[in-house]
């Protein structure tokens, strides 16, 4: 990826005690995404691509297209931020993946999502 076409993503999750059901293993988890283009040449967010693990090794994948119904186009220096959620079966699990992207000058590219831990609260020191 060059310096002009570039994305930065950074994810906050945190557990939804009142959505979950530890006893039927369901646990629910809602992460707040900032994307930021810290590129040179505006650029929209075409789909989004996650992977998500739970302890047992189960991975959902999840495509579609933009996030929260949205294909924010960001200008260099711009951030978009939204909160979405996630179940798994475990009381901790992982999240990670990539939005597709299109600059301005037509040129696609992909941005990465970082791993990040779900936990619920006092299951990881």
């Amino acid at each position: 990826m060059s310096e002009k076409n570039k994305v930065l993503v950074e994810a906050k999750p945190y557990y939804i005690e009142a959505q979950s059901s530890p006893e039927q293993n369901r646990f629910v988890f809602a992460y707040t995404i900032t994307i930021t283009n810290v590129g040179s040449v505006p650029a929209r967010l075409l789909t989004r691509h996650w992977l998500i693990t739970d302890a047992n090794g189960k991975v959902q994948e999840v495509n579609g297209e933009g996030v929260v119904g949205e294909h924010p186009h960001l200008h260099p220096g711009d951030s978009f931020r939204y909160t979405s959620a996630a179940m798994i079966e475990t009381p901790v699990g992982v999240m990670q993946g990539k939005y597709q992207m299109v600059s301005d000058t037509g040129e696609n590219f992909s941005a990465a999502i970082p791993k990040f831990t779900l936990s619920i609260p006092r299951t990881l020191h």
